[in-house]
């Protein structure tokens, strides 16, 4: 549909109240349908959320921290509530999981972290120290010890400081000749973040090989990049010796777990820089019996995933949302999918700003705003929004198809009428 100006009239409303309500009325008839008769529903109980005033949200976003990460599937709500019947040695339970988590995933070594910044830690360290106890007893002091990580320029970003807390200095460099002059008997490790990889000059394969042959172990932090399942092991086979996934993101784990994939000898160093050993700088990283057992369920789950029915469902989902603005006049819709981080189906969609009275952020902010509240992706450089159903509930695509098109109808009658 071409982008130009134009005006509304009283029929385009008309027809337009009838879709919404049409819309409103499918989404009202799916959650009675899942919920069954009101008379046979027993009555529930005020939610967490709703006991504490804390306001849920639609998540048409992806899988954000701030946001709380993914919801946590059944299996895995499952382990975590048989773990926490039980007393263990935390270590033995720590082992046991990374050692099936490994298997699985046709890796040397796993451990359970919390969270891919715990993960970044607990890498660096045991780059650092191995398995020296004195050593890891002195970091951050590192005296005497390798004290560098070099990254690209391009690489760093605010999820460095993980690194950075072991008490090291991050050496930015370029281009892989400036890399090169950069490692030296100080060098500890090779940092690379993935999300930053279209960014910078030097690729995963050229990272690797500089650690190979200079014997500097390359670490890539890949917390946001599952899915594709193949990348919980594609890096590792690569030949990175130390890879770091979110638990909570894509895996749909604990929000507070994540995994450290590796190298036999850096993974058991790790696990000796971390909790429940005193004295070490992950102590405060604690990850207990329920994360890890939840952890360990849902990389089991995630591998008997249907994944390209799971994908088809999302494309479905975002089917609804296009069907539902394509008819209001200058409106666009595009589909794309992420390079790295979220690479799942998002839906763009753009539209006459001038013509509507009405710009992405405040298009975002009104959804934001509205009850319920739901939360999408602004699109600076593209000046729309984007929306993705990886992290929607059944029916979420419903809610915000019609929200949508409401803002998007309302801020056209306006514009017209003024």
């Amino acid at each position: 549909m071409a982008l130009s100006r134009w005006r509304f009239s009283r029929r385009q409303f008309v027809a337009e109240g009838g879709l919404l309500s049409a819309l409103a009325s499918i989404s009202d008839r799916l959650f009675s349908a899942e919920a069954g008769p009101a008379a046979a529903r027993p009555k529930k109980s005020a939610n967490i959320y709703d006991r504490l005033g804390v306001r849920t949200r639609i998540n048409a976003k992806g899988t954000y921290t701030y946001l709380t990460g993914s919801l946590v599937p059944p299996e895995v709500v499952q382990a975590m509530h048989q773990a926490a019947e039980h007393y263990v040695y935390l270590e033995e339970l720590q082992i046991a999981a990374g050692k099936k988590i490994a298997e699985w995933l046709g890796v040397e070594a796993a451990m359970v972290t919390s969270g891919a910044a715990g993960a970044m830690t607990l890498a660096t360290a045991a780059c650092i120290t191995g398995k020296d106890p004195d050593k890891i007893r002195r970091i951050p002091d590192l005296t005497g010890m390798r004290t560098e990580v070099v990254v690209q320029k391009s690489h760093r970003n605010g999820f460095d400081h993980a690194v950075r807390n072991v008490g090291v200095r991050l050496v930015e460099v370029e281009s892989l000749e400036e890399a090169e002059q950069a490692i030296n008997a100080a060098t500890a490790m090779l940092y690379y973040s993935n999300f930053a990889q279209n960014m910078g000059r030097i690729s995963l394969e050229q990272w690797v090989a500089l650690g190979k042959k200079h014997s500097v172990p390359t670490f890539n932090d890949a917390a946001a990049d599952v899915p594709p399942l193949s990348h919980l092991s594609d890096y590792n086979k690569m030949g990175f010796d130390l890879v770091a996934f979110s638990g909570g993101k894509g895996l749909r784990g604990p929000q507070c777990a994540g995994l450290l994939l590796g190298r036999k000898d850096l993974i058991e160093a790790a696990l000796l820089n971390s909790n429940p050993n005193e004295d070490t700088i992950g102590r405060g990283m604690k990850v207990g019996k329920e994360e890890i057992a939840g952890m360990y369920a849902a990389v089991e789950r995630y591998l008997k995933v249907n994944h390209d029915a799971e994908w088809k469902a999302w494309e479905k989902k975002l089917e609804t949302i296009e069907r539902s603005v394509s008819s209001i006049p200058s409106v666009r819709t595009e589909r794309y999918v992420p390079d790295v981080a979220n690479h799942v189906p998002h839906v763009r969609v753009t539209w006459d700003q001038a013509a509507l009275g009405l710009t992405p952020q405040e298009c975002a902010s009104k959804l934001e705003q509205g009850d319920p509240s739901i939360v999408c992706l602004v699109d600076e450089k593209e000046k729309g929004l984007g929306f993705t159903a990886y992290m929607m509930q059944p029916g979420d695509e419903l809610t915000v198809a019609r929200r949508l098109r409401a803002v998007l109808v309302e801020a056209g009658k306006k514009q017209s009428q003024g």
